[in-house]
């Protein structure tokens, strides 16, 4: 089982916003959806195009490339073009630092 890694201060992303952050070689995108953080890898199934970019509906994102929705509790995908599911990660804030675990390979 892997570590929690400290990644950035729960301060520093506003509910409805989102930061980008690099956990060894895989990129994350960690939002804050009303106080609640989730963490999930960011890149689209669908054409490997990066999540990142334009604000999260509800508890969904949008790929900025084709559209594509993903569900930020589960990563499923929701809608075409993409089909195959993205990695959520475990993700939880321990005295105001944000952390997250990279479960991939437990």
């Amino acid at each position: 089982m892997s570590d929690w890694i400290n990644v950035t201060s729960a301060d520093a992303i506003a509910p409805g916003e989102w930061e980008v952050v690099e956990l060894e070689d895989t990129s994350i995108v960690i939002y804050n959806i009303d106080g609640q953080f989730h963490a999930i890898e960011n890149v689209c199934s669908h054409e490997d195009a990066p999540l990142a970019g334009l604000p999260p509906e509800g508890d969904q994102v949008v790929c900025p490339r084709h559209g594509a929705r993903f569900c930020l509790r589960t990563g499923e995908a929701l809608t075409p073009p993409a089909y195959e599911p993205v990695h959520v990660f475990p993700v939880r804030v321990v005295d105001g630092i944000v952390q997250v675990r990279d479960d991939r390979w437990d």
